[in-house]
């Protein structure tokens, strides 16, 4: 099924980014990279977006629409291409939400999508530092340890 988000891959793990128009999706899936980049850290761009969900051995996989593979939406400028990888395990639902929505600290809840149960964080839309910083807390990111969200299962 196609879902209205962002998609990228850290290391091994695969963040969904979602929340309404204009919310910051892009831009948090970008500054995530630059992150992954910066600490020497795989990062890759799987959709933006558009992101098609489907379910594999109790997995949720995520790719792109063959259209828009390898695209990202550069304010100002339009589509421009970036490197991507073609699928993506989903570790982890980010969405994004209005700062007053947003809890200032909360434990991991689950959100079902296509029959799967995701761990899912709701963070305040357009504060891409801070969920930065929450993301890579909740992933064991660099630079911070072991965190609550383990290792991924092979699809």
């Amino acid at each position: 099924m196609n879902h209205h988000g962002s998609l990228i891959l850290t290391g091994d793990r695969g963040i969904f980014i979602t929340g309404r128009s204009g919310s910051g999706k892009t831009g948090l899936a970008l500054a995530l990279l630059r992150h992954c980049v910066a600490h020497g850290h795989f990062g890759r761009l799987v959709a933006d977006d558009q992101v098609f969900l489907f379910a594999r051995n109790g997995r949720l996989i995520g790719r792109a629409p063959a259209a828009i593979s390898g695209l990202v939406e550069a304010r100002g400028f339009g589509p421009a291409l970036l490197d991507y990888e073609p699928t993506a395990v989903i570790d982890l639902l980010v969405e994004l939400v209005p700062a007053q929505a947003a809890p200032r600290y909360q434990e991991i809840a689950t959100t079902l999508l296509e029959n799967v149960e995701v761990p899912t964080v709701r963070l305040a839309e357009h504060n891409t530092d801070g969920a930065i910083w929450a993301i890579a807390a909740h992933l064991s990111l660099p630079p911070f340890g072991p965190g609550v969200i383990k290792p991924s299962k092979s699809v």
